[in-house]
């Protein structure tokens, strides 16, 4: 069974005491649902399984009144399984298929005999078929596919060859030769393969990458059935269109989604739909420019000037490469890896819990990333070749005074090093790049006494 980082959150959200329903949201064949089961055989004493995609006649189960005696009863006897109060997980898989779950799950928590966890792929397009969300009785988690650090897990690298390289990055030290060279050839694997947890696991048991590829191009061939079955019929034509171009637009040398490239008449507001569509269903990553540097970025930014990313750097590869996965994998870096790079730095960053964004102007140039860390901004650039010291961009932002930019990085082949401002980091060491963490138990009482 591959380890999941979501395992951790799951535990944290059975300790809680009054929890409320967890809901689970992401792409198709990330490992939900494999998940959710592995926690409920090992965590609790009985688990019950509803899937509305195999099971379409479990839906009955919520027709008429809401109320959680009725459904209780109602659900017991279609699964004619034990379910012990307090001791009982129920999964409601495929939800989307059956929206009055998230409608009753509000008297099922309050109910509180069982633990309720909801999951489904395509939650975030089919809102507005639901009747009344359960607003203080749904915990949302974001699930993606596996990040870096998940790969090697999965490929048998030690832990503590992992707290070494955690360590190295913490204070900012080389990492040795022969440890720098094996995870470069580890990272390319991961270009290659992606985090898809069937494609991993495909790759681990065989290291055949023609049936990594196979693979890839089935989920690529799921996504676009998605879009047929649940897009409404105006759109299925503009989301289609939008998804089968972005391995194309992000080869552009500025990667910015350019509408005219597939519609040269096409209008931003009667696309948003599609980009929108294709966020919500977990299938795009989003980056948007910003207007400035300047923290908060969500304030600053331009919502008709994005690059848009696959969800995975593997199947952005078995969409765009041709075949040529095996000459990446033996080291020929005459491919080029631009824009996959900045593919699979937006797909860990997103992971790792940052909101994307970009800067552009032709005054400074474009910073590929500009991420918010607290109340800190950093630049963080991405370069495939040996010319990665090369940063005007970076440099003529990082002199900017007024924009007081607490951090500039660079992810390179090289190793760890830094000149002035700027340090440079090895592109596995992306896996540790994370937004700063929320203070526990952060209190503030205002003094009245003087009122």
């Amino acid at each position: 069974m591959l380890r999941r980082k979501a395992y951790d959150s799951l535990l944290e959200w059975k300790n809680q005491n009054g929890k409320k329903a967890l809901c689970i949201i992401g792409a198709r064949q990330i490992g939900k649902t494999t998940l959710v089961r592995e926690f409920g055989a090992k965590e609790y004493e009985h688990f019950v399984e509803i899937n509305f995609v195999t099971d379409p006649m479990a839906q009955e189960i919520f027709s008429g009144s809401l109320d959680a005696e009725r459904i209780l009863t109602n659900l017991t006897a279609y699964v004619q399984k034990e379910m012990v109060p307090g001791k009982t997980l129920v999964l409601f898989d495929e939800i989307q298929e059956c929206p009055e779950v998230r409608t009753a799950i509000k008297f099922l928590v309050e109910d509180g005999r069982f633990d309720y966890i909801e999951s489904g792929s395509l939650l975030g397009v089919r809102y507005k078929e639901i009747r009344s969300y359960p607003v203080g009785f749904e915990e949302i988690f974001y699930m993606y596919p596996m990040d870096f650090e998940e790969y090697l897990w999965a490929n048998n690298v030690q832990e503590k060859t992992v707290l070494y390289l955690k360590d190295c990055y913490e204070k900012r030290i080389s990492v040795s030769e022969s440890v720098h060279h094996t995870m470069l050839q580890l990272f390319y694997s991961y270009i290659v393969v992606g985090g898809m947890p069937d494609v991993v696991q495909t790759y681990v048991d065989t290291n055949d990458i023609g049936k990594v590829v196979k693979l890839q191009r089935d989920i690529l061939e799921l996504y676009r059935l998605d879009i047929a079955k649940y897009a409404s019929g105006s759109d299925k034509i503009k989301i289609q269109s939008v998804f089968d171009s972005i391995p194309a637009q992000l080869n552009e040398k500025n990667r910015r989604f350019m509408l005219s490239k597939i519609d040269k008449n096409g209008r931003q507001n009667r696309y948003a739909e599609g980009f929108r569509w294709l966020e919500d269903a977990g299938v795009a990553l989003p980056c948007y420019n910003v207007t400035e540097p300047q923290p908060p970025l969500q304030l600053n930014e331009k919502h008709n000037l994005f690059k848009l990313f696959l969800n995975d750097t593997g199947l952005l590869c078995a969409a765009c490469m041709e075949n040529v996965q095996f000459s990446l994998l033996k080291g020929d870096l005459s491919i080029n890896l631009g824009s996959i790079l900045e593919n699979i730095m937006a797909q860990q960053l997103r992971c790792n819990g940052f909101h994307l964004h970009y800067f552009d102007s032709k005054k400074y140039g474009e910073i590929d990333f500009v991420l918010q860390k607290g109340s800190k901004l950093c630049l963080l650039e991405v370069k495939s070749g040996n010319d990665f010291k090369k940063h005007a961009a970076m440099n003529r932002v990082c002199d900017v005074n007024q924009w007081k930019i607490d951090e500039a990085v660079v992810f390179c082949k090289g190793n760890v090093e830094r000149t002035g401002k700027i340090i440079y980091f090895p592109w596995y060491f992306i896996m540790f790049f994370k937004p700063d963490s929320i203070p526990q138990n952060l209190k503030f009482t205002v003094d009245i006494s003087q009122l």
